[in-house]
């Protein structure tokens, strides 16, 4: 089962009537989930969050959608749209600001084991299941360098 959900990128102010999401005033950026069965709702959710902002599809001090936002938009749980939300402020990906409510963080410095985790925990796992599935190294390459690219280009040329 999957399910792709956008939240259009308009910063302007329109009005409640116009249909979009709406994040108190604003519409919140662009934000696609693709929901599959045997893993968590919550996980997806906070990958796919990660990626979008990784990727540039927001803006350091736009607003996120709020819980209430993201479960419906999404059609999860209140409780895992919340989850999700802590746990991307925990990331420092997303921070609390009062009076505005939850917006996104500048990019943070990488923590000390991070790097050391990734090269060593999901590469690990990336090459168990590339092995599995027959696939050659040159083949995961070239999946990993399409995804970097994908991840850098400019956010223009992503919406044409």
């Amino acid at each position: 089962m999957w399910r792709v959900v956008n939240f259009l990128q308009d910063i302007s102010h329109e009005s409640v009537d116009s249909g979009r999401p709406m994040c108190h005033s604003t519409a919140v950026t662009l934000f696609r989930l693709n929901l599959n069965s045997g893993e968590s709702i919550f996980s997806q959710v906070v990958f796919a969050a990660k990626k979008a902002l990784i990727g540039g599809e927001f803006l350091p001090g736009q607003a996120f959608p709020s819980v209430r936002t993201l479960a419906a938009e999404l059609k999860i749980h209140p409780n895992t749209a919340h989850k999700a939300i802590q746990y991307l402020i925990q990331e420092r990906l997303l921070e609390n600001r009062p009076g505005v409510g939850t917006v996104v963080a500048t990019l943070p410095e990488a923590r000390a084991g991070d790097k050391k985790r990734l090269l060593k925990d999901e590469v690990q796992r990336l090459v168990v299941e590339a092995k599995r599935v027959g696939l050659q190294v040159e083949e995961v390459i070239e999946a990993i360098e399409s995804e970097w690219e994908s991840l850098e280009r400019p956010q223009e040329a992503k919406r044409k």
